[in-house]
């Protein structure tokens, strides 16, 4: 059975809007009174994530296979890749590698460049 292993980052909430200049101050002035604060300024994905480029393939890899709800022993065993090889790479211990990274591909329905490093 799969558990969280990590809290939620927040549990606030961040909005973004496009709409007309003049109703700008109104937009805002609706937002202020629902309780919404006056937040920082956009913050580039990556950043946000709190990960570095070399940990999002293993990043990526571990968010496929849970969606896919499959332990790492079953995905060991559809591709044919050892768990122990299967969690290092989760953990950013092992690059994934192009032939590796088609297998996974194959078996979580995915594009075998996620895996790849940035």
């Amino acid at each position: 059975m799969q558990e969280r292993t990590r809290k939620p980052r927040t549990d606030a909430v961040a909005l973004c809007f496009t709409g007309p200049k003049g109703k700008a101050k109104e937009a805002r002035a609706v937002m202020l009174a629902l309780g919404f604060t006056e937040g920082e300024k956009a913050v580039p994905w990556r950043e946000a994530l709190g990960y570095s480029d070399d940990e999002l393939p293993g990043v990526f890899l571990s968010g496929a296979r849970y969606r896919e709800g499959m332990t790492q022993e079953e995905l060991a065993a559809k591709t044919g890749i050892p768990r122990r090889h299967i969690s290092e790479m989760e953990h950013g211990k092992r690059t994934i590698g192009r032939q590796n990274a088609r297998k996974l591909a194959e078996a979580l329905g995915v594009d075998a460049r996620r895996f790849l490093a940035v």
